[in-house]
């Protein structure tokens, strides 16, 4: 059995009434909740489903470091994979906000601060749209899961002020660059001044997870419906992924006349920015904001999600063995 030392803290899931005939390593940031006991709520007006894009814009090292593929990787320096990623910065990300515009919906963008220097124009007409910055690390050709604490606290505080010192406002949510993670990114981010992160999918309904100097929301974040998994991993065609999309929005819709849920769409420039990608986003979202219950519909973004939710009450002495309250509305 591992045995806890230094800063590094692993709980165990158990049962509080009898000994556990196996004690796992647990991460001790929430404790279990069923979605079907909690209590209900609604999101402004009534609404029933969230819905909010999520688009990942990103910048990449030449010829080193990580990078979304495409196809197999060509011989470093490989300029066939980085203009292919490239074209997002050059086109994608014109033509999603053209969409957006389109369709009268806001975003959040999860942007690589290496994108500010890169492509300022970019910046500036997420300024204009009113969009929101979301931390998204320097760029997404490095990962920072490995890093000492006291490193990646400077990084984060790196990425907070570049963003702060672009947009005009200091970030309040995180996306790590391959959702990457340490055992103390949770406690760094909360002590940095973020609100939320977006690193868990572990549920449709805000989380609040446990830090070390309190209680940080996780905003659903989808690994399901995001292009770069279902289109660059699994192969799956543009068709399907524009299905994907409505079977989800459709089935959350139903599931939130009980309680209210969260539909994040996760979309990444180079991908869904390709025309014929484009499209079926298209049409996809305009199902969506055509819908016949529209009105059961919060278009936002991550933020509005995070403000109209009630910060955690007193926990029960499980909670606070475990981890924070699972759904922001919850009273324990």
């Amino acid at each position: 059995m591992p045995v806890a030392s230094g800063d590094e803290v692993l709980r165990y899931a158990q049962d509080d009434r009898k000994a556990p005939m196996l004690r796992l390593p647990y991460h001790n940031r929430y404790a279990y909740s069923a979605i079907t006991e909690r209590k209900d709520y609604s999101w402004p007006d009534g609404k029933r489903l969230a819905v909010y894009l999520g688009l990942n814009i990103e910048h990449f090292a030449f010829g080193a470091g990580d990078g979304h593929l495409l196809t197999v990787a060509g011989t470093p320096p490989d300029p066939r994979t980085f203009a292919w990623r490239d074209y997002g910065n050059r086109v994608g990300v014109w033509r999603c906000l053209e969409l957006f515009d389109e369709l009268n919906l806001p975003a959040a963008h999860l942007i690589n601060t290496t994108v500010f220097d890169y492509a300022p124009q970019i910046v500036a007409a997420l300024k204009a749209r009113g969009d929101e910055f979301i931390g998204h690390g320097r760029t997404n050709a490095e990962r920072h899961g490995q890093m000492w604490e006291a490193d990646e606290k400077r990084f984060l505080e790196e990425v907070r002020d570049a963003i702060e010192k672009a947009s005009g406002k200091r970030p309040r949510g995180w996306m790590a660059p391959w959702m990457s993670s340490s055992h103390h990114t949770p406690d760094l981010l909360k002590e940095t001044g973020f609100d939320f992160l977006m690193d868990w999918p572990a549920d449709d309904q805000p989380l609040w997870l446990k830090t070390r100097s309190g209680p940080m929301m996780s905003v659903p974040y989808p690994i399901e419906i995001n292009d770069s998994p279902q289109i660059l991993v699994r192969h799956h065609t543009p068709e399907q992924f524009r299905d994907f999309i409505i079977g989800q929005f459709e089935e959350l819709l139903r599931q939130s006349a009980k309680q209210p849920l969260v539909c994040g769409i996760a979309l990444h420039t180079m991908i869904v920015g390709q025309p014929y990608r484009l499209r079926m986003l298209r049409e996809a979202l305009q199902h969506i904001v055509k819908h016949p219950q529209k009105d059961k519909v919060w278009f936002t973004r991550p933020s509005a999600i995070y403000d109209h939710c009630p910060r955690p009450s007193r926990r029960t002495r499980r909670d606070r063995d475990r981890g924070s309250d699972t759904r922001s509305g919850a009273r324990s």
